[in-house]
């Protein structure tokens, strides 16, 4: 029976590849929404579309940089003006993310007393991202711009 933490697709860079592909989509529909909309904040949400998808990025380049690899802690400009900004950061999450994949995934980094796998540290900051995701299509969808019919922010289907 395989290690409970164990990867079951046998290759995380492969989920990897199908979330930058899932967050495109994702990008493209806050693309369609007005800016001045993007920046909006909810009382139910805790920022805005821009800014919970900039806190995605955080999350990333906190457990994944950070914490895996002891790369210097990096601090978001606030508040997140475009989505220019929130892609650009994605590009820095991309490297780090593929330099985690890169390594051991099953050597452990001590965080808080507690031994973490880079497996755990690359999942985690995914899981993350998916539940802000689904925090952004409410968030449009309240403030008069859901996402269009026909568009599927799950995780794309592989080719």
């Amino acid at each position: 029976m395989p290690a409970a933490d164990a990867d079951p697709t046998g290759d995380l860079a492969e989920l990897y590849a199908w979330v930058r592909r899932t967050r495109e989509v994702v990008f493209r529909y806050a693309s369609d929404v007005p800016v001045a909309v993007q920046r909006r904040t909810h009382p139910a949400f805790p920022d805005s579309m821009l800014g919970l998808l900039a806190h995605e990025a955080e999350c990333y380049l906190y457990w994944t940089g950070g914490v895996a690899q002891g790369l210097e802690a990096f601090e978001l400009p606030r508040p997140v003006r475009e989505l220019d900004d929130v892609r650009a950061l994605f590009r820095r999450v991309d490297d780090v993310v593929l330099e985690a994949l890169a390594g051991d995934l099953d050597r452990n980094v001590t965080w808080r007393e507690r031994p973490l796998s880079l497996r755990w540290l690359v999942l985690h900051p995914i899981t993350h991202e998916f539940h802000h995701k689904g925090q952004v299509a409410s968030l449009g969808r309240i403030l008069g711009h859901p996402v269009p019919e026909g568009i599927d922010l799950d995780l794309v289907l592989p080719d």
